[in-house]
């Protein structure tokens, strides 16, 4: 796990692969539009768009980690800086986002166009 050291504390950057083998011990929270994340997401994950991020409502730490994630890493970023803005930490996000996600062959819900019907999917490596 890298770090990165902001204004106002430092920010845990994890990978894919230590999000996926950390699923059971962390919160996964989903900070693209509610749009992306009908379309695709990661199984599990809660969703607490950018637009309408409130570090406050968050789910307290005591008993699992908080990881953000968004398409790239950038939204997501940003939303870890705004929970330490207003106090809150630890915090972590995923590096890379869904995309790294994808890329590094994990699960992750899709939807059949053909159907509107959510099913399970993993990119070809």
């Amino acid at each position: 796990m890298k770090t990165e050291q902001t204004d106002n504390g430092t920010v845990e950057i994890w990978t894919a692969a230590e999000v996926a083998q950390a699923r059971d011990k962390i919160v996964l929270i989903d900070v693209r539009t509610p749009q992306e994340h009908a379309l695709e997401r990661i199984g599990g994950a809660l969703l607490m768009a950018l637009q309408e991020f409130e570090p406050g409502a968050l789910p307290g730490q005591s008993d699992k980690r908080i990881v953000l994630h968004c398409g790239s890493g950038v939204r997501s970023g940003k939303a870890a800086a705004m929970c330490l803005a207003a106090g809150l930490g630890p915090i972590a996000h995923m590096e890379g986002g869904l995309a790294a996600w994808k890329d590094a062959g994990q699960d992750y819900v899709g939807t059949d166009l053909a159907t509107g019907a959510p099913k399970k999917m993993r990119k070809e490596k």
